[in-house]
């Protein structure tokens, strides 16, 4: 982790990794963003988050088999406000059906 960098988010989303990083530059507010494996950072210099986005095995429901991602969210330990409006545009845009 970078100086000052916490663990803000950490959970599991059903969700393709090619999905998921078509939808991310909306959620983050950006659409520059550089991608080196599981790591994903902002081109802006300004702009202070790291995502490691890491697959999971397919969750199984009967026939059913849907990707699954563990994404990991580290953002700036100095602005709890900014974490904050960090953390629900990026649940907004991620949300399906309600939740």
């Amino acid at each position: 982790m970078a100086e000052r960098e916490i663990l803000a988010l950490r959970q599991e989303m059903t969700i393709a990794r090619e999905e998921f990083l078509r939808v991310l530059p909306a959620a983050v507010g950006q659409a520059n963003l550089r991608i080196d494996g599981d790591q994903i950072r902002p081109l802006d210099g300004d702009r202070r988050w790291r995502i490691v986005l890491s697959a999971l095995d397919d969750l199984r429901l009967g026939a059913i088999r849907l990707p699954r991602q563990r994404v990991e969210i580290f953002l700036p330990g100095d602005d709890a406000d900014e974490r904050r409006r960090f953390l629900a545009r990026f649940e907004l845009y991620f949300r399906r059906a309600g939740g």
